[in-house]
């Protein structure tokens, strides 16, 4: 009786720039840091600047496509 045979499969190479861009969270949501922040920061307010701090969640369509490129599934 012959074995059958098993096929090896490649191991996904993670797209370094994004995990570095990106994190996703236990819950499986991505986030990332926003825009408009780096410098310039004198003339927008204070309320935009603390609002531009915090962290955003990408929409699900993205989403899918990052972690398909960091890996995760």
């Amino acid at each position: 009786m012959k074995k059958p045979k098993v096929i090896k499969l490649r191991k996904l190479k993670i797209k370094k720039s994004v995990s570095k861009r990106f994190k996703v969270t236990p819950t499986g949501k991505v986030m990332h840091r926003s825009q408009n922040i780096r410098h310039l920061s004198s003339n927008k307010s204070k309320n935009q600047l603390r609002r531009l701090r915090k962290k955003k969640s990408l929409f699900s369509t993205d989403a899918i496509k990052i972690k398909k490129l960091l890996g995760v599934g």
